[in-house]
This record gives C-alpha cells, structure tokens and sequence, in this order.
C-alpha cells in the first residue's frame, strides 16, 4: 500500500540521517494511532475475570470477546489499505479512529456478552481501517533506511502498546473495582483516540485519488475469514462432537485450497489478489511471516492466560497480577531500544536467540507454577516476565524490518499490510485455542489451575519454538532473484495494474 517513491509527499525525508519536521509530525500521528489501537487488545486481558463476572459471560463468550477483535482487525486492513490507495489515506484514517472511540463507549456500557461481542468485532474493524493506513502513510512518507526505521518504531510501540495493557487495565480494576474497571478500560483508549485525532487532522498528508477504482479481492477475503473462523471454531466449541471438529478441519484445508486457487486465477486476470503473487516467491519473507504469526499469537495468548491464572487460580488482586506483568514491558521497551543495534552487529541470529530465550522463560514459567509456593509464585513470575520482555524486545521489530527489507520490490507496498494481517488471524486463533486450553482444564477442580496454565504455556512455548527454527531457517534461505520474480508471468499480468 502505497504510491510511487518519487510521487511521495515528504520525499525530502529519504535524504540525511534522520527525519525532518513533516516526517516526525506524520510518524508521530502514526505511531500514537498504532499505540491507541494495540493498547485496547492488551488492557482487556487483565479484565477478562472482572467482565466475565459482571456479564456472566461463559467460555464461548470470553473467547469471543478476546479473540473476535484480532479477528476483524486482520481482515480489515487489505481492504482498508486499497481504499487508502484509491482514495487517499486521511479520510478512512479519521472515519476508523473515530469509529474506534465511538464503538469503545458502546462495549464499555455493554449488558449482555453478546453486545460486548459485537461491539469488539466493529472497533477491530475500525483499528484494521486506522492500521492499514498508517502502514500505508508511512511507505508514502518515508523511503529508504527511514521507511525501515519508521517501520520499526511503529513495531516497537505495537510491543511496548501489548505489554503495557495489563498494568493499566490492573490500575483501573484496582482504583474503580471490578464492576466500574473493567468498563473503563474499554473508555481508556478515548484521550488517545481524541488526540489522535487532532493530530491526524492537522498533520496527515490531505487525501489523494490515486487510481480509478478499488481492486479488493472480495472472494479471497471471504475465503480468508470462513478459513479463519473453521480453524477457530474447534477450539470455541470444546463440547462438539469429534466428527464435528474433524469436518471443520477438513473444510479449513479445502478452503486454503480453493484460496490458493483463486488467488493464481485473480493474478493471471491481471487483478490485485489479496496476496501478491511476488511475496510467496520471496523465501525469506513467508519464512519472517511465519516466525511473526507464531510470536505474536503466542505473546497474546501467554499475557491473557497469565492474567486469568493469576487472578482465578492464585486469588490474587487485578493490581497485584498487573504488577507482576509490568516487568514485562519495562524490559520490552529497554531491549527494544537497543535492538537497532543488535540486529546491525548479529542480523537474524538476534531474533533466532530471542526467540529461543522467550520459549525457555515460557517453559519455566509453567513450570514455576506447578511446583512454587503460593507466597513465591507470583515474585517468580514477575521475574520470568522480566527475563522474557527482554528476550522478545530484541525479536519483534527486527524481525518486522528483515521481513519487509526481503519483500520483492513489486510487493513492498502491501507487504507490511500482509504481514499484519497474519499477526491479527494467527491472534485471533491462539487466543481462542489457548484460552480454551487454561479455561476447560481449570474449570475441572479448584487445584486444577497451576496444571491448566502449565499445558497453556507450554502451548505457547511450542509455538515460540517454532518461531524460533522458523527465524534460523529463514537465516539461511536465499531470497529471489529479482529478474526470476519480474519476469513471472503472474507478476508481468499484475503488474499494468499494480499501483504499488
């Protein structure tokens, strides 16, 4: 997503060694969207047993609630994104963000689970329109080693935004109580919304048509969300019967299928599939793809499991469990600061150890929880959640920059909206999975809950670990050439239209 290098407002930021005063206004704008929108996911999960109580929400329900947000997000931002192509980035940037704040009020005043459900599949709709054009203004913006640089903090604040949500989201519960917090951490995102968009308003480039019509890929896009939604299912409907479950399977294969299908059809139309025929031929970015899906859907799988053990199977406070996540983000945001650096000295292999040392802190935190004592559990914990923040500090952003750096140069533009789309669908279902996983096996006995959250996380550590072979191959994987990739006949069909 995204128009012509030489065409770009702020073209002279791609000079010198850092931003000028237009590109730190836009990236700034960028950046507080991005905070805005991630902080909502992340604050909800240390209110999940607050809201679960008041709503009287069952199983099905809290998975929905958690997980139905990543799920909209992800399957909004390609089509935002076009939109944004055709028809300029700030308009659907206000309409989203002011949607998102409006729909925030609505969830936070919600009386049955079912309107808090819906209400979180709109605002993910609304985050998905906000995100795709912030991924968009700044391949606009920037070119370069900045774009990658304004790439990556917008990574980082994403990581900072997801770790910081349980310490808010446990302050709230704890000033206001149960009943009043967890409906305030869906109003906290409003003062950042709010001058969001004031910013947005006064700083974004003014909207720019750019092309004739908006190519959306509708077909792909449902047969992305009715795959999504099969491999869900089987974990939100834990009391199916097996034959049930092995159908929905067996329907998630045929529909990925039928997607690759239509997506060769689509391109040798000339059209815009919704995946760029380049990008499954560029090795090392389905490789940092995968590694980005199984990172991020475990990390929001591991802060939501946390939260809902400390709280239901330790008895602790909201403000005690938020503490003991805190670390987490402070040595995220350390780390992060100085993963620029890192990734320069050692490339991939700093995200290949990061992603090693996550899984072990992963590991070792479910073993803490079987064996610690009640009165060390939670000082234990903590001091995992520190060890872990610094690991994936050094992972998320640098892994993102590898990611879209190796994207073939025709695709660069919906590269990056690609890659989040992933993230939020891979969410979307190891959230439910996961959380199905602490639920069902909590809910058998009172003392069940240390084994619950130990099978929780290993889960998580098994999909960080396959983060972690993924990133060492991808280490080692050649990208394409690029006369091999242009000269593709999907890509020469594409390419008349191809507005990237």
């Amino acid at each position: 997503m995204g128009i012509p290098e030489s065409d770009a407002r702020g073209a002279a930021v791609t000079g010198g060694t850092g931003f000028d005063a237009h590109g730190r206004r836009v990236l700034a704008v960028c950046v507080a969207a991005g905070f805005t929108t991630l902080l909502d996911q992340s604050v909800l999960n240390i209110t999940v047993p607050a809201l679960r109580d008041s709503l009287h929400a069952g199983p099905t329900e809290v998975q929905w609630i958690v997980a139905g947000y990543s799920l909209a997000f992800g399957l909004a931002l390609i089509p935002g994104g076009r939109l944004g192509d055709v028809r300029g980035r700030k308009p659907f940037f206000l309409a989203g963000l002011a949607a998102f704040v409006a729909i925030g009020a609505v969830a936070g005043s919600a009386a049955h689970p079912w309107v808090l459900i819906a209400a979180r599949l709109l605002q993910g709709v609304g985050a998905g329109l906000v995100n795709s054009q912030v991924i968009g203004t700044l391949q606009d913006t920037f070119t370069g080693q900045l774009r990658t640089r304004a790439l990556g903090m917008y990574a980082v604040t994403a990581g900072i935004a997801t770790a910081l949500g349980p310490p808010l989201g446990g302050a709230l519960i704890a000033a206001a109580g149960p009943g009043l917090g967890w409906r305030l951490a869906f109003l906290l995102n409003a003062p950042f919304g709010l001058l969001t968009l004031l910013l947005a308003v006064r700083h974004l480039p003014a909207a720019r048509t750019r092309a004739a019509h908006a190519d959306l890929d509708l077909v792909g896009l449902v047969l992305v969300g009715a795959m999504t939604l099969l491999v869900m299912l089987p974990f939100v409907l834990s009391s199916a019967p097996g034959g049930l479950k092995l159908g929905l399977a067996g329907g998630a294969c045929a529909l990925a299928g039928l997607f690759a299908v239509w997506q060769r059809h689509y391109a040798r139309a000339g059209r815009h599939p919704l995946v760029h025929p380049a990008l499954p031929r560029s090795a090392p970015y389905v490789l940092g793809t995968v590694v980005a899906m199984a990172q991020f859907g475990a990390g929001m799988a591991s802060s939501l499991v946390l939260a809902m053990f400390l709280q239901d199977g330790l008895g602790l406070s909201a403000m005690t469990a938020a503490a003991v996540s805190l670390p987490n983000a402070l040595a995220m945001g350390a780390t992060s600061a100085l993963a620029w650096r890192v990734m320069r000295r050692f490339g991939r292999h700093a995200v290949t150890v990061g992603l090693a040392v996550g899984t072990l802190c992963l590991v070792a935190g479910g073993l803490t929880a079987l064996h610690a004592s009640a009165s060390a559990l939670p000082w234990l914990l903590g001091l995992v959640q520190l060890c872990s923040g610094a690991a994936y500090g050094f992972v998320i952003s640098p892994n993102q920059a590898l990611v879209l750096r190796h994207a073939p140069p025709e695709a660069a533009g919906v590269a990056g909206g690609i890659l989040q789309m992933s993230q939020r669908i891979s969410a979307a279902i190891c959230v439910s999975a996961i959380s199905g996983i602490y639920l069902r096996g909590s809910a058998t006995a009172a003392t069940a809950a240390p084994a619950a959250y130990w099978h929780a996380a290993l889960t998580c550590a098994g999909l960080s670990a396959l983060a972690a072979l993924v990133s060492l191959l991808a280490g080692h994987a050649p990208a394409p050439a690029a006369n091999s990739v242009a000269s593709s006949p999907a890509v020469r069909e594409a390419r008349p239209h191809e507005r990237h």
